[in-house]
Parts: C-alpha cells; structure tokens; sequence
C-alpha cells in the first residue's frame, strides 16, 4: 500500500511539476520570414545509407528557400554506395547543389558520425553560412521545412532550432516502444524547460538548425567528439556558452527508418543507454528503481490488491496507472495510435528496464555503443585533446 502511494505521489509531481512534459504542442515557434534570407549549409552524415537515402535526400534537394543553401552529404566509410547513390539522385533530382564528401575513419576519441558532421561543417565553412542545418540521412523534410527553420531562429533569436522527428510507426513493435521513446525523452527534457532560460537542454539529432557563429564558440563538434547522446551534447554545449535553445515536436519532418522487429528497436535504444546514466552503476542502479516504482507499481499494486484482498494497494496503483495512462494519451494522439494502448505503458517501460540494463551489460563486455560496425569507448577512457 504505501509503495503503491509513493508511486501515486510521483506521478502527481511528474504530472504537475515536470514541465508539463506531457503535452504535445510544443511546436515551431512564432516566425516571421526575414527581409533578406541567410545562406545555410545542410550537413548530412551518412554510413551504409542506400535503403533510405531514396525516401529522404530528395526532400533536402527540393528545399523552397529564397535564400542561398547547398547540401554536403558525408560518406563515412560506407560499403553499400551510400556516396553514388547520393550523386545518382542529385542528377535525378536536381535542387540544391550537392557535394558527397569522405572524411575517412575517425581517429581515436572521435564517433563516426561526429567526425563526419566536423567534415561537413569544415566544407560548408568555405561558402561562409549563416545556418548549418545538421540532418540524418533517413529524415525527410516538408519542401519549407528549411524556409520555416530559419524564420523561427531569425524571429526567436535562437542559436538552435531542433525538431524531434515524427518516427515511423507501423509494425506492432514500432506502435508499442516509439512513441513512448519519444514521451521518455520528453520527460527527460521537457521542451518548455528547454527553450528558457536554465540547465535543460536537449536537441533531435534528426533536425538541428544551429548558428555557424555559435558553432565555432562552442567548438562544435570538436568539444563533444566522443558524445554518444551527441544531440544532447551539443545543446549543453550551446547553451553553456549563453546561447538559446529551442526543441520541439515536428509537423512535417519524418524519420523514414523502419524498425519492424523488437530486435531492432533494442539496438536503438541500447546502444546509448548506458551512457544516458553516465555509465555509472549507481545512477543504472538508482534508474531501475525509479522505473520501477513509477511504471511497474502501479499495475503490480492492483493485480495484488485484487488477489489478496487489499483495497488500499488497489486503489492507489490504480490511480497511479490512471494518471500514467492519461499522460501518455497525447504523446499517442500525435503518433495517430490507438488509446487502448496508453494502459500498456508498464509493459513498454519494462522493456525499456531490461533494454538500459542490457547496455551496460553489453558496456562492460567491451561491445557498448556499437552502432554499424563500431564500439565506442565510455568518455573517461578516449585520450584528451593536446
């Protein structure tokens, strides 16, 4: 009864007290377009694209923007003709001048795809930009998704404008673990909390529109060169040097990447967990606690009531499974899925349990953070800049 209370009682904080991070309609802000239109360069990091790359790359190069923009697609290291295919499609497509660069393998310290992002912001340098818009290769992109970024960082005085990508959700495992991997990093980094002023901040590496200006006083990517969570690193980083931060849910910026299989969606998530705590066992330990008691109490405290007879534990835990239940409804609403799935959020969060558990088992086997065929060590452990 009481732990079913305590639950009831974090969820009332969470619901009224943690930014509001519940709600959905955090979105572009209020924009006007500029008098003159500044020059941007759209970097796009790529490794063993080709699948996606059809669904996505002509988006960026049928941009309507009035003002000068160019497109510099990395190839990092692929093996699947990531970088012809870009050409092919650019010749197909036409748009925007595309430029497919190659900055070979990453030394030590760096990931692959930070050290691609620093050889396409160092290309885009020679044309001088205002804007660097930092996409991913599976994200497509409204024809005015680049004219509404910048009108929203000109009018706000934003050094970052992100948009959290609306992930596929079509296979049943995508309807049970996306949005809630969206509505975990929400509660993570409420979005209001993030454009004010304060310690939040968070970005989508999906959709990142940030100021070469403050790019280059933040040292950006090259004081985050080993951040596995880079999105989030990089608007700490922005932010710490007094810059402005915006994140928001997208309208019309779409992640075209499928994950059909839980396996899949396992490897997204694990792959960076362990480094969301830090890799420190405490915090892991402290994680799986609170995940519990807030997702796995409730339904566990009716499920007791009901077979021994308590009514207290009962009615606490449903109560605290009512407002978790409400909560998630929103975050469901926008992905355009079924309510009845907001009850089987405690099952979504005891995957998620054993997914931030496994990373730090699959951590200290010497294979954490691997993504597409590199491991990347933990931050203590890569060698400091001379």
């Amino acid at each position: 009864m009481w732990t079913a209370a305590g639950s009831l009682l974090a969820w009332l904080w969470l619901l009224l007290c943690q930014g509001f991070f519940w709600r959905t309609d955090v979105r572009l802000p209020s924009r006007e377009e500029p008098d003159a239109w500044p020059a941007v360069c759209v970097v796009v990091p790529a490794r063993d694209e080709a699948a996606v790359l059809p669904a996505a790359l002509p988006s960026l190069l049928v941009q309507d923007y009035p003002g000068r923009a160019e497109i510099f697609l990395v190839d990092d290291g692929s093996s699947d003709g990531t970088g012809d295919l870009a050409r092919e499609l650019a010749r197909r497509h036409g748009g925007l001048p595309l430029t497919v660069g190659s900055p070979g393998e990453p030394p030590a310290g760096w990931t692959g795809k930070l050290w691609a992002v620093r050889h396409g912001i160092g290309l885009a340098r020679a044309r001088e930009p205002e804007y660097l818009l930092l996409t991913d290769a599976d994200i497509a992109h409204a024809p005015d998704s680049l004219r509404e970024l910048v009108a929203a960082a000109r009018s706000g005085g934003f050094d970052v404008v992100s948009q959290m990508a609306r992930l596929r959700v079509e296979s049943v495992w995508e309807r049970l673990v996306v949005p809630a991997f969206v509505y975990f990093f929400a509660q993570l980094y409420p979005f209001r909390r993030i454009g004010e002023k304060g310690r939040t901040a968070a970005a989508a590496g999906g959709c990142v529109l940030l100021r070469a200006d403050a790019a280059e006083a933040a040292r950006i990517p090259d004081a985050i060169r080993h951040a596995v969570i880079d999105d989030v690193a990089l608007a700490r980083a922005v932010k710490r040097g007094g810059g402005r931060v915006w994140l928001g849910l997208a309208e019309r910026v779409d992640s075209v990447r499928p994950y059909p299989r839980l396996h899949d969606l396992w490897r997204m998530v694990s792959r960076s967990a362990y480094a969301q705590v830090r890799y420190s066992p405490l915090l892991l330990a402290g994680t799986v606690a609170g995940l519990a008691l807030v997702y796995l109490v409730p339904p566990v405290a009716v499920l007791a009531g009901l077979v021994a007879g308590g009514a207290p534990a009962a009615v606490l835990g449903g109560l605290a499974w009512l407002v978790m239940a409400g909560t998630y409804v929103p975050m469901l609403r926008y992905y355009r899925q079924p309510l009845w799935l907001a009850p089987l959020l405690p099952f979504t969060a005891f995957l998620y349990l054993l997914m931030t558990v496994d990373s730090a088992v699959q951590h200290y086997r010497g294979r954490g953070a691997a993504w597409k065929g590199r491991t990347y060590a933990s931050p203590d452990a890569v060698p400091d800049e001379g």
